[in-house]
């Protein structure tokens, strides 16, 4: 009887613990504050929160940065814009690090990114400076860069 109250305490114990999802995976990473802030303001929350699975090649608050100012409070106003922007760095399928091959891939927005493997992954022009930082609903990429939709 004790084995099976303790098993029973162990199932109870590991159901209480919750999966991260992409954004909470990407909000406990520290570095991702402004990509947060216009996923709030672009009403996307809910949609990387969802079933999945997505990839996100995710631009860190230094690729922000590197935006002018003037240009980013802009961008962060423009929803439908912003909205365009965010979903061009969703890949609307989980694709680990040992999978990338070179070439397009559509994204949610509609359009495609170009995938460059020789001297590391690069999406866009953008390098990949941290790979498969695993949610329960995808993967994400870490960037260096914002990269915009043609």
């Amino acid at each position: 009887m004790k084995k099976f109250v303790a098993i029973i305490a162990i199932a109870s114990a590991s159901l209480g613990v919750q999966a991260k999802d992409i954004v909470d995976t990407a909000v406990a990473a520290g570095s991702f504050k402004t990509l947060a802030a216009a996923l709030q303001a672009a009403g996307l929350v809910d949609t990387l929160k969802g079933k999945g699975p997505f990839t996100v090649f995710a631009p860190t608050d230094d690729a922000f940065a590197k935006i002018p100012k003037a240009d980013l409070d802009a961008l962060l106003k423009d929803k439908a814009k912003l909205t365009a922007v965010l979903t061009y760095h969703v890949v609307p399928a989980a694709v680990m690090a040992k999978d990338v091959k070179a070439g397009m891939v559509k994204t949610v927005q509609g359009s495609e990114l170009t995938i460059g493997t020789s001297g590391g992954v690069t999406v866009d022009g953008a390098k990949v400076v941290q790979a498969d930082v695993v949610a329960d609903n995808g993967v994400i990429h870490v960037i260096d860069s914002v990269v915009m939709p043609k």
